[in-house]
């Protein structure tokens, strides 16, 4: 008898993103954390700064924070909000 097996949407994203990092080319920059999602949400990217809608507003219209839009939700790169992080802390 076969074994039926539930694949989740959390499965699937977890898979793209074991995949896309075996696929990265050699030499790129790796995460300190292999765990960490290479492109960020908008409210993970307000979680990890501890800032409301409106300042990841304007953070966009200024051009401080790079982001990418698709379709109705905009990503960010987790290497823009960690250099964002470490120039805050240098100042």
């Amino acid at each position: 008898m076969a074994t039926i097996e539930f694949i989740t949407k959390e499965d699937l994203d977890k898979f793209k993103q074991e995949l896309f990092s075996e696929l990265r080319r050699p030499g790129q920059k790796l995460h300190k954390n292999s765990e960490q999602k290479e492109w960020l949400k908008s409210y993970e990217v307000r979680k990890l700064l501890s800032i409301s809608p409106g300042t990841l507003q304007s953070l966009r219209d200024s051009g401080t924070l790079k982001f990418s839009k698709v379709g109705g939700l905009m990503f960010y790169k987790y290497d823009d909000v960690a250099a964002l992080i470490d120039g805050k802390k240098n100042k």
